[in-house]
């Protein structure tokens, strides 16, 4: 008996159970160093190690983000935050915050980004391309059934209910995230004094750009000052050229030619894709109407996802369903190999004297601009003391409880449904 536990046990303590593999005596099948290193005790190296779990995780959570994530990029970033750092522990706040900054400083959808960031942290480039597709698809989905139906009826099903009961859901769960994520982000006066300029520049119109970029590059001199740097490197940040204009013909080439332009050069939030949509499919193209490229953004706005996910939509009006993957696909394309380039990079910035100040500023910077966007949010979520309640009480059961964000978020489509029921 002494000698078979001598034989078995170790591979136990390693986490094999008898059955593992196939026939009887599997647990003689080892050999060579494996088996040498299983009797000493010590766990096998990479041969024994099973990667799909990751990837069925990172499939199940952005999928799951992917249906529930109503309310933009701010409310995406909070649930994000709570499935991977709160929840799931895949990584530290600093690095989610690092993920963060990197996700803003760079064009395309920043949340759906920072998603695949993520995905990319828990399962690598396969993590990636998984986080991403599985975020964008249930959108993508949504949007074409409503452009379906606009197609075919003239207008989109009413959300107002649905709506009027997640909005202040989400306002809550989104405070929630803003409050944990401050805590690790503001880490002296100076970058509490920037993020709150940031707020307050964004709010009185300036640029939510040049807020960035203006905050990462202040807080990187001043801390290069203290440091009393005598020479650095200098840091170039490149930025993507625009495309060149495109011929005006009603061709599936042209139609992802110019979401592929937008993809990649789209910063901010969907007021300035809304600029670049207008001017290409409006003014230069002449392929919608004033009307149709409101009902499209609309349509982006009440569909959990990526706002960006407006493109399937729009594709779907100008050329049926090929129309609609091509569109999506080209608006979508440069993010994902955007995040691929910029990703083995984070960990340089942050050992980087000079860049962790940048770094450190654009954190702050981005949670500025995502508390500014909040206090937007609130205004047109929170109409009544009943969306105040609502939102009040999502900041407290998460404070106190910290239940899982989809919870709340399907009691607010209870809510609202029932308040349309109920009031007419």
């Amino acid at each position: 008996m002494g000698r078979l536990w001598r034989q078995i046990g170790p591979g136990m303590a390693a986490g094999r159970r008898p059955g593992d593999n196939p026939g009887d005596g599997s647990e003689r099948c080892d050999s060579g160093p494996e088996r040498r290193h299983a009797v000493a005790g010590v766990t096998p190296g990479p041969v024994k190690r099973r990667e799909p779990g990751p990837l069925r995780e990172v499939a199940a959570v952005f999928l799951k983000l992917g249906v529930i994530g109503f309310g933009g990029p701010a409310a995406h970033i909070a649930l994000m935050r709570d499935e991977v750092v709160r929840r799931r522990r895949w990584l530290a706040e600093q690095q989610f915050l690092d993920l963060l900054g990197a996700s803003a400083l760079i064009p395309g959808p920043s949340s759906t980004e920072l998603g695949m960031f993520l995905g990319y942290a828990r399962a690598g480039r396969r993590g990636l391309l998984l986080a991403g597709a599985c975020f964008i698809t249930p959108a993508m989905l949504m949007v074409l059934a409503l452009a379906w139906a606009y197609v075919r009826y003239g207008t989109t099903p009413a959300a107002a209910a649905v709506l009027y009961g997640v909005k202040p859901v989400i306002i809550g769960v989104i405070a929630q995230a803003l409050w944990g994520l401050a805590g690790s982000a503001v880490k002296n006066g100076l970058l509490g004094v920037v993020g709150a300029a940031v707020l307050g520049l964004y709010l009185l119109g300036a640029n939510p750009i040049l807020l960035l970029f203006g905050g990462a590059l202040l807080v990187m001199a001043v801390e290069a000052g203290r440091r009393r740097a005598l020479s650095a490197r200098p840091t170039a940040i490149l930025l993507p050229a625009g495309g060149a204009k495109l011929a005006a013909s009603h061709s599936l080439l042209t139609l992802f030619l110019t979401f592929l332009k937008i993809g990649a050069v789209t910063y901010g939030s969907g007021y300035v894709l809304l600029a670049f949509l207008h001017d290409d499919f409006v003014g230069h193209l002449g392929w919608l109407t004033n009307r149709q490229l409101i009902d499209a953004v609309a349509v982006g706005q009440v569909t959990p996802g990526p706002v960006f996910t407006t493109a399937t939509f729009i594709g779907y009006l100008v050329a049926g369903w090929p129309g609609a993957l091509l569109a999506t696909l080209g608006i979508f394309l440069p993010s994902f190999l955007l995040a691929a380039l910029v990703y083995p990079l984070v960990p340089r910035l942050r050992a980087s004297p000079w860049l962790r100040g940048f770094l450190d500023g654009a954190n702050v910077a981005a949670l500025g601009l995502m508390a500014a966007v909040t206090w937007q949010l609130a205004h047109a979520a929170i109409i009544d003391a009943l969306t105040a309640v609502m939102a009040i009480a999502t900041l407290l059961i998460l404070i106190r409880w910290k239940p899982n964000s989809a919870w709340l978020i399907a009691g607010g489509i209870v809510a609202g449904v029932a308040h349309q029921l109920i009031t007419g």
